[in-house]
């Protein structure tokens, strides 16, 4: 008998799953997914406003500034923040199109951070969240003038952003299904060859940037007197010396990239005029910032095979082909390897787009590597290493050469005239 005035528990041992269900008992799904696009918004856009406010307040007192309004130290954050989701920004009559790849992974870990702790994995959360994030890049776009073409930017970037952000946030979630689940309805329709080469590729990109990270790191180290002279002659106050060397940082991951560019053999400009590759390093007047100080300063001699480790890259993502597919027929091996090429060259050349453009007026209108002539060699080294890791030990290759060798046998005992 159940007694009075005592709440009754009960238990199941099958509960419904919360994977369709709202973390707030009346509200909309998508309501959830919302609020965690504008907090991963306020989030990133605050970490830019906030230092740039303290920095008009430290400089409030000069006269230059007088005529200045603090809500212009806003604007120039939000151009920041909008610069880093590809929207280029109008600075001092020149335009700065080159997104500061440091800016942009702030944002994405803003959103991935707010979605894992704020969001709710559900479809119409995600399909919210993403839509919120990139109504609220173009708002910003709008409001601070930019055109329309701007306006496509800011679309275009938040989209990547929040896809990127959000999504794996939203993937972290416990009420979130495995991955496997995900992706199960696409791999029944994709062959095993292409899901392992794509694998494979990802894998080969990553490891051209953690090699572009390494390189970066002796650049710097290898021109560090030269970047603390630059940094000395700048004679910066402590307020200044903050603020450049969080610019710096931000173009760091830019910095990356075109050590990557330069693994692959074209290497890059930083201004019209220059260029630097393991071939050839060209240097001409350039702005007087320490990070520029670490460019590479060698060319020729045993720098020229650094192109080779593209290939010994491939070579590691066909060893890896070699342990996940299982292939059924000799064209399956080859196809692992061909979208490795692919996928290792597409994603570096949208990284090596996304990490050049204008940095200002004159000569520094042109600044990075050409995306197409990096992905192109990139692939050609990636699939080369591929292919020789993976095809000629592959035993369905390996069967269906033996069989064509015995055929040939067979054929030529046949057309021989008897004794």
């Amino acid at each position: 008998m159940p007694v009075a005035g005592r709440a009754r528990r009960v238990l199941q041992d099958d509960p419904q799953p919360t994977f369709f269900t709202s973390a707030i008992d009346g509200a909309p799904r998508w309501t959830i997914g919302v609020l965690a696009a504008v907090q991963a918004a306020a989030l990133s856009l605050l970490t830019l406003a906030v230092p740039a406010v303290a920095v008009f307040v430290a400089t409030s007192s000069d006269p230059a500034n007088a005529e200045v309004a603090w809500t212009r130290a806003v604007v120039v954050a939000t151009n920041l923040w909008l610069l880093a989701h590809g929207v280029p920004a109008e600075l001092g009559g020149a335009t700065v199109s080159v997104v500061p790849l440091g800016l942009t992974g702030l944002a994405v870990f803003t959103c991935y951070a707010s979605a894992r702790r704020s969001g709710y994995a559900t479809r119409g959360g995600a399909v919210a969240a993403v839509a919120g994030y990139v109504a609220l890049t173009a708002l910003a776009a709008l409001v601070v003038g930019t055109s329309v073409g701007g306006v496509l930017r800011a679309v275009l970037g938040g989209l990547v952003v929040a896809v990127l952000g959000l999504g794996g946030g939203l993937l972290r979630r416990p009420e979130a299904p495995p991955w496997a689940q995900i992706v199960a309805p696409l791999r029944q329709r994709v062959p095993d060859a292409v899901t392992v080469g794509l694998r494979g590729g990802l894998a080969a990109a990553a490891a051209l940037l953690a090699l572009g990270s390494l390189l970066t790191t002796l650049w710097v180290l290898a021109g560090h007197a030269t970047v603390v002279d630059v940094a000395r002659g700048l004679a910066l106050d402590a307020v200044g010396g903050v603020v450049l060397a969080f610019a710096e940082l931000a173009f760091v991951p830019n910095l990356v990239v075109w050590a990557v560019a330069w693994l692959v053999g074209p290497g890059f400009v930083v201004g019209e005029g220059t260029h630097f590759a393991p071939g050839e390093v060209v240097a001409g007047p350039m702005p007087a910032l320490p990070l520029l100080g670490a460019l590479p300063g060698v060319s020729g001699g045993v720098v020229l095979v650094a192109p080779l480790l593209t290939v010994g890259v491939g070579v590691l993502a066909g060893l890896a082909v070699r342990r996940w597919l299982v292939p059924a027929r000799p064209r399956d091996v080859l196809l692992a390897a061909g979208v490795v090429a692919v996928t290792a060259g597409v994603l570096v050349a949208l990284l090596v787009a996304a990490s050049g453009g204008a940095a200002g007026p004159g000569r520094m209108a042109h600044v990075g590597a050409n995306p197409w002539w990096v992905g192109v060699l990139c692939a050609l080294g990636c699939g080369l290493g591929a292919a020789g890791a993976s095809v000629p030990f592959d035993p369905t290759v390996r069967a269906a050469l033996r069989a064509r060798r015995e055929r040939r046998r067979g054929d030529t005992r046949d057309a021989a005239p008897p004794a």
